[in-house]
């Protein structure tokens, strides 16, 4: 038996008399079957003579006995099996692909074509390449709806980053730790004299008069316990009068920092909830967006959240119950609420949103706490049912993970669970009894202490094996 290489070369047994002796023709039979999914015994004429195939599998391939080889292919097909059967060039030792039509699809195989040095009769070995494709497709699929998702994050950017630098008044962004400035708008400039884009990089104490560098400080402490502090008045070097900072944390990739606002008297320094730029975009943005009081009342809510719940207008939504909307509201709401006062943000939190119209859709929701003297809880929904469009399944609906199993916790009853990861458990121990036989369904079936008939059943059941359709 030879090997490959990428080369193109081969490597052959040093000895293959001794390694091939005792091998019957049954036993070299079974090689050339691992070898490919089937084999077709094609005579001088190219007329196919017999076939060897799995029943199950490739059992189509029966009705080719009889016809020229050429003939079973797609016109665009023809030509390579002329090749092989001339045996010219590369085509007399080289695989070519080509393309059989079966019940209106189009099944790929690549073909080999194996002549005896005597004469005679010629065996092409055929490896079906459905399985290839639909893995080439699957990824497609998901690098289509990533560059989609990532299209909507920089356009989302985008719109956030030109809302930040055209505020009239000053805010700046900096790090916990030691307060420097990672981004600072055009009015933050402005006020500290300096050329666009020059503060990043700087120590916010830095820019504050020396006598009250420490107010900032224990400000900025004050803040970190209790974000209802009052603002500090501060004087900056080279300005006469004072100005009032104060500064809201906000986490972002496990790291906080600060959102500074700096009121010089000159610009209208509005609060968040007062920001009519703010929220403006939250109206404007495409994911629904979702503000509650303490009690889960609807206080602020988008337009995209009025569509996604089939809402005749967002004033309809004013004052409505959150949970109304959102999946089991005694498991998904709760268990947000508990995350919430724990960590004050999530991130991804899958559940399912119900219209007004009685449907649902799966959704990713990130949600914040803002601690004030009655807390605000801002839920950002994204609808995920597109995603999952996108992405094919495998004939199925089962979850293939064991996280994706413990996801349905609140979703869906114990029992259902239970059934699902059942499934899940036997679907595995199938696919790995077929990863250990190489494909071989009788032993497969045997090491898993099953009858044929009956992995056939479960193989079809699964989706496993090519056999949808065709059972």
């Amino acid at each position: 038996m030879n090997l490959e290489t990428t080369s193109g070369d081969r490597i052959p047994f040093n000895d293959p008399e001794t390694m091939f002796a005792g091998f019957t023709k049954a036993d070299l039979m079974e090689i050339a079957c691992v070898a490919g999914d089937f084999m077709l015994g094609v005579d001088e004429q190219g007329v196919i003579l017999d076939i060897a195939a799995n029943l199950h599998d490739h059992g189509f391939a029966r009705q080719w006995v009889g016809q020229k080889w050429a003939d079973t292919v797609t016109v665009e097909g023809q030509g390579k099996i002329q090749q092989l059967l001339q045996g010219e060039g590369d085509a007399a030792t080289g695989w070519r692909q080509v393309s059989h039509l079966h019940e209106g699809e189009y099944i790929p195989v690549n073909y080999r074509l194996i002549r005896p040095k005597t004469g005679g009769h010629a065996i092409a070995v055929g490896r079906d390449l459905r399985p290839v494709h639909a893995l080439q497709q699957r990824l497609l699929k998901t690098q289509q709806s990533m560059e989609r998702d990532y299209l909507h994050l920089r356009q989302t950017e985008t719109r956030f980053r030109l809302l930040f630098d055209n505020m009239a008044y000053p805010v700046m962004i900096a790090e916990a730790d030691d307060l420097i400035i990672q981004q600072a708008n055009s009015a933050c400039h402005r006020l500290f004299g300096q050329a666009p884009g020059s503060l990043e990089g700087k120590s916010l104490l830095n820019l504050i008069d020396g006598q009250h560098r420490h107010d900032v400080i224990a400000y900025i402490g004050a803040v970190a316990v209790n974000s209802a502090t009052a603002a500090v008045s501060v004087r900056l070097p080279e300005r006469t009068g004072f100005v009032k900072i104060t500064a809201s944390p906000f986490r972002q990739a496990s790291r906080q920092f600060w959102l500074i606002n700096i009121d010089d008297g000159l610009h209208e320094v509005p609060s968040k909830q007062s920001d009519r730029h703010v929220l403006s975009v939250v109206e404007q943005m495409p994911d629904a967006f979702v503000m509650t009081d303490d009690r889960q009342a609807i206080v602020v809510a988008n337009q995209a959240f009025a569509e996604l719940v089939h809402a005749a207008s967002v004033e309809q939504l004013l004052g409505a119950p959150f949970s109304q909307f959102l999946g089991r509201a005694d498991v998904d709401l709760n268990l947000l609420k508990k995350q919430l006062k724990d960590h004050q943000i999530i991130r991804n939190f899958g559940s399912v949103i119900n219209d007004l119209g009685g449907g649902s859709e799966p959704v990713e929701i990130s949600a914040i706490l803002v601690e004030r003297e009655q807390p605000l809880f801002g839920y950002s929904l994204r609808s995920i049912a597109r995603r999952e469009r996108d992405l094919p399944g495998s004939g199925m609906d089962y979850p293939r993970s064991v996280e994706q199993l413990t996801e349905l916790v609140g979703r869906k009853p114990l029992k259902e669970i239970v059934r699902e990861s059942t499934d899940l458990i036997e679907r595995m121990c199938i696919e790995a009894a077929l990863i250990h036989t190489a494909d071989n369904r009788a032993s497969a079936a045997e090491i898993l202490g099953l009858s044929r008939q009956s992995l056939y059943s479960k193989l079809h059941r699964h989706g496993l094996g090519n056999l949808v359709g065709r059972d």
